[in-house]
């Protein structure tokens, strides 16, 4: 059974920066692309952040240059690195194997990022 287990989530002034891990386990991390998710209440989840098996990145325009998504394949973790945030960013944050519209995989608990003064 798949694990997906986030973390490093919490509460940061506008402008900070804050680092999420995703701690993966029970499939072939290696052989899978790896994707940041974000929901805020009342929205649909939204893809913000994937990473290749080969270590190609792709982001929302929402948060292209204030993002950075690694993976380390001997940890079987991916990172979000997520910087000069603003209150938009505000949000649970979770990760999962992206499947063109959809994920390979039960969705984890998430990590809440609240960015706020």
């Amino acid at each position: 059974q798949v694990q997906l287990v986030e973390s490093g989530g919490g509460l940061v002034q506008p402008g900070g920066s804050l680092r999420l891990s995703c701690a993966v386990a029970g499939t072939i991390f290696s052989d899978r692309a790896m994707g940041w998710y974000r929901q805020t209440p009342g929205k649909q989840r939204e893809l913000v952040a994937d990473i290749t098996r080969g270590g190609s990145t792709n982001y929302a325009d929402s948060v292209k240059g204030r993002f950075t998504i690694s993976r380390d394949n001997a940890k079987t973790t991916v990172y979000l690195q997520m910087n000069s945030l603003k209150p938009e960013d505000t949000a649970v944050y979770y990760c999962n194997v992206p499947l063109g519209r959809f994920v390979a995989f039960t969705w984890g608990q998430g990590t809440q990022v609240t960015v706020s003064s």
